[in-house]
């Protein structure tokens, strides 16, 4: 009963909105026009759910974020010029027929690049205090490429659950001591949450676009309202003129971006590209075949754009310095030798970027985090707070003296030799594999543990229960 009272509320909203139109719009009636604003009506009602969005969640976004100021009060700025982007996406979607793909990655580049502008800006703030609130913008800003999917609505709350990894972080921090950050996290991911509601009730299956109106423009900024019906007040101001300048090549992530987008909306034409592989070359049936990855991934079509092949060859100095309570350790490579020795308990030491280095630190520090690096070797004595590895491969960790916790996030390949001190460490691990846990025995012996990586979940009449599976085992 609710949601047929529910049904014919719409429907008296879309009948006001046609009156209206007939008011303002003299003949309107004349030669099916009736037909016509029914359509436009439908229009108007998924344009003013959208400004709802705005005007709501976003709204109250962008003022808890002001009042935290700083950083996130400058990244909110960013998130709300991708909105309004993406707003006059829409609108212009909605009277202009779908284009072909080259022109929509065109459309969409707009969008990609205040995308990106919002990731970089997080990359260029890692030493902040208000890190994990810049993380939780930057993992989950991707979502506003709905417009691009088949499937909007999953992909959005996928990203949605890629910004809780941090907003967890956040309410760990502050929901005992400064309430502004709670509400900003309830903020935040309400955007993403009625986002999602918005897209189930108006773009379900993929973005909608006019099936009457003249083609999409070439530029986003460029369209035009057509019709018989003045159009309605102008959005908010967008973003920096830069947009307007074509003749700009954007940086390779923002060409990047364009292209997943493009990608994206070719639907089930997206596997018609690829190729049988036989048992003999899949690495998990030929396990020589995996030394050889980098090679291959070198000689596939899909690294030819030379703006992909050339985006990782960027050098950055290394480093490995003190920054007020911080230490920094970054873009070592080969470096067999790094040590941190004059430390503090309020310290916290930040590895990034690091490969093929190993990095010994003295005395007790705060917390410890590693975050992009490959095949590092991390010895320390001791933590009081938590280690994390994250969007690592192939890390080896001995702890010498005591940790209450390791996480181990989006790593693949990990190793922790624990002491006897450290044997109540607690180890919490996701989206990782090949982890394992290597307990002393002996005096110079090890015996490891495999992590399990495979469970089951079944449902026990109250509540469900998750176990890992034997083979995980």
């Amino acid at each position: 009963m609710e949601a047929l009272v529910k049904r014919l509320e719409q429907a008296v909203v879309r009948l006001e909105a046609v009156a209206v139109k007939l008011q303002h719009c003299p003949g309107g009636v004349a030669n099916g026009d009736i037909i016509s604003n029914m359509i436009n009506g439908g229009e108007s009602l998924s344009m003013e759910a959208f400004d709802l969005l705005l005007s709501g969640s976003v709204s109250e976004y962008v003022k808890t974020s002001t009042s935290i100021g700083g950083e996130v009060a400058k990244h909110a700025e960013m998130v709300n010029n991708a909105l309004q982007i993406q707003r006059t996406f829409l609108k212009m979607a909605m009277t202009h027929q779908e284009p072909s793909k080259t022109e929509l990655a065109d459309l969409l580049r707009p969008l990609s690049e205040q995308i990106h502008e919002v990731q970089s800006f997080r990359e260029k703030n890692r030493g902040s205090s208000l890190f994990n609130h810049l993380s939780a913008v930057s993992e989950s800003i991707p979502a506003l490429g709905w417009v691009a999917c088949q499937k909007p609505g999953p992909y959005v709350k996928e990203m949605n659950d890629a910004a809780m990894f941090y907003t967890n972080r956040v309410l760990k921090d502050y929901k005992d001591t400064d309430g502004r950050h709670v509400e900003w996290v309830r903020s935040y991911l309400s955007i993403w949450t009625e986002l999602q509601t918005y897209i189930k009730d108006h773009h379900t299956t993929g973005l909608v676009w006019s099936k009457t109106g003249p083609v999409a423009p070439s530029s986003l900024f460029n369209a035009s309202s057509d019709g018989p019906c003045p159009p309605p007040p102008p959005p908010p101001p967008g973003p920096p003129p830069v947009f307007l300048d074509n003749s700009a090549a954007p940086d390779d992530t923002a060409a990047q971006h364009s292209a997943l987008f493009a990608q994206l909306n070719q639907g089930e034409a997206i596997t018609k590209g690829l190729k049988h592989v036989s048992d003999e070359q899949k690495t998990h049936k030929n396990p020589n075949l995996r030394s050889q990855g980098e090679r291959t991934h070198q000689d596939s079509p899909a690294k030819r754009p030379s703006a992909s092949v050339q985006a990782p060859a960027k050098k950055h100095s290394p480093v490995l310095e003190l920054e007020g309570k911080k230490w920094r350790v970054e873009y070592q490579d080969q470096s067999r030798d790094l040590l941190i020795e004059e430390t503090e308990l309020r310290q916290v030491v930040y590895v990034f970027s690091c490969n093929s280095s190993t990095l010994q630190i003295k005395g007790k520090v705060n917390s410890i985090i590693v975050d992009n690096c490959k095949k590092l070797g991390l010895v320390f004595d001791s933590a009081v707070g938590i280690v994390e590895i994250i969007n690592s491969r192939d890390v080896q960790l001995q702890v010498m003296g005591k940790v209450p916790t390791i996480s181990i996030n989006k790593t693949e390949g990990c190793h922790v030799y624990l002491s006897k001190d450290s044997l109540d460490c607690e180890i919490v691990s996701a989206k990782s594999s090949e982890m394992n846990i290597l307990v002393p025995e002996g005096e110079d012996d090890y015996r490891e543990f495999p992590v399990p990586e495979q469970f089951k979940t079944v449902w026990d009449g109250s509540s469900l229960v998750t176990e890992p599976t034997k083979i995980a085992g």
